[in-house]
């Protein structure tokens, strides 16, 4: 059996046992002790995978800055980067909109809930730019400040860089990748058993029940999810590289299953690193800045959520928006994205931003949250093909893609 087949067969196994325990057993004390036992083995999954993030990401962005010999081009790919993820986020909530009034998923729904949702405070851009820089880098990994790692990354790698004889240093790096690899290597190889168990405890919890209460919303957000995550992206894939769609979802399925198994970018990102590397063929240099970024700033799968949920709350409540309210949706979806950025709860924090902007109640966001962790899963998958693809359109206008890595079949 090979480990895709391994990694599949779990998913659906534990999908299958989660669902039928909530179905039929979920009063019973036995099985609710073994429920609790594979919370624990999926806990700790996802421990061991949120571990490798923080050294994983400094060394590799470290040594790829550090082998840069032109300045200029870690501009290049900075900015690249930042207006790609922009501009997908852009279309991604485009299309949320077009097709969420098209069908008008919530028109005559007139739900009423008595949950409350109270939203956590967003950060101001003030807050957002200085918490960009850090005052103690130990801390900020401690925490996982990402971006903060990022930019601590980048300055350690310059200086590096800007030494007269650097080579043992960027080789003491450069081992210290290698390292972080390796471990994520042998983690994955535990991945069928950690994935069973998430699944299985998730599935206990939510089933498939409450998607017949919100059946339009739930069912339009996994079609526009599919629309962007395969067509859009494909489509920017082949017109800016030339690159087979078919292979290059073939060679991410492995990453894939891993973000919907875990619905966190950042800790499927050491298997996104090295799937990046070494079997779509994006360079180091490329792939240890897009990567990191965009697990903390490319959310088209959370904006896709934004735009439909807007639509869906707005005509669930009977409330009109204008033209302008669009625009503004998709103004400020956009840019609560990089705004939001590592913060706990981003998916919801940037909803209620959006919903304050255009005069909605924040207390809709309780009409959908019962389905959104389901979701979310279906949301982090888009994100990290994401991730992947704008790091194979970087690295082409780069002229740095190996694309007898990307076309390799072993």
């Amino acid at each position: 059996m090979s480990y895709t087949t391994k990694i599949l067969f779990s998913m659906f196994a534990g999908i299958l046992l989660g669902s039928m325990v909530n179905l039929f057993f979920l009063e019973n004390e036995l099985v609710s002790f073994f429920i609790q036992f594979f919370s624990i083995l999926g806990a700790i999954f996802i421990a061991s995978l949120k571990l490798m993030v923080v050294p994983l990401v400094f060394f590799s962005l470290v040594t790829g800055v550090a082998q840069i010999t032109d300045s200029s081009k870690l501009g290049s790919i900075s900015l690249k980067a930042i207006l790609l993820y922009l501009v997908t986020t852009s279309i991604a909530i485009s299309l949320a909109l077009f097709f969420s009034n098209f069908f008008n998923i919530g028109s005559g729904v007139g739900l009423i809930t008595n949950v409350e949702f109270t939203a956590p405070s967003p950060p101001s851009l003030k807050e957002v730019l200085i918490n960009i820089f850090p005052t103690n880098p130990i801390q900020a990994m401690a925490n996982g400040e990402m971006l903060q790692i990022i930019v601590f990354s980048l300055i350690v790698g310059l200086g590096v860089r800007s030494l007269s004889t650097n080579e043992h240093v960027v080789n003491f790096f450069i081992s210290g990748n290698n390292l972080m690899l390796k471990i994520v290597e042998i983690i994955i190889l535990f991945a069928p058993i950690g994935i069973f168990c998430l699944l299985v405890d998730i599935f206990s919890k939510i089933g498939f029940s409450i998607i017949y209460d919100l059946a339009g919303y739930f069912f339009l957000l996994v079609c526009v999810l599919f629309i962007h995550g395969i067509f859009v992206y494909s489509f920017f894939l082949y017109f800016f590289t030339g690159l087979h769609p078919f292979i290059f979802y073939s060679k991410l399925k492995e990453v894939i299953f891993f973000a919907f198994s875990t619905s966190s970018s950042s800790a499927t990102m050491p298997l996104t690193l090295k799937t990046a590397r070494d079997k779509l063929g994006v360079d180091q240099s490329v792939a240890s800045f897009t990567i990191p970024l965009g697990a903390t700033i490319n959310m088209d799968g959370t904006a896709i959520m934004q735009g439909v949920a807007t639509v869906f709350i707005s005509q669930a409540y009977g409330i009109d928006l204008s033209v302008s309210d669009f625009l503004m949706v998709i103004l400020t979806a956009t840019l609560a994205s990089i705004g939001t950025a590592g913060v706990p709860g981003v998916g919801l924090i940037m909803l209620a931003m959006v919903l304050q902007q255009v005069g909605l109640p924040v207390e809709g966001i309780a009409l959908i949250i019962g389905v959104d962790r389901l979701l979310d899963m279906l949301r982090t998958s888009v994100n990290v093909c994401g991730d992947s693809m704008i790091a194979c359109l970087i690295s082409s206008s780069e002229n740095n893609l190996r694309k007898e890595i990307f076309y390799d079949q072993r």
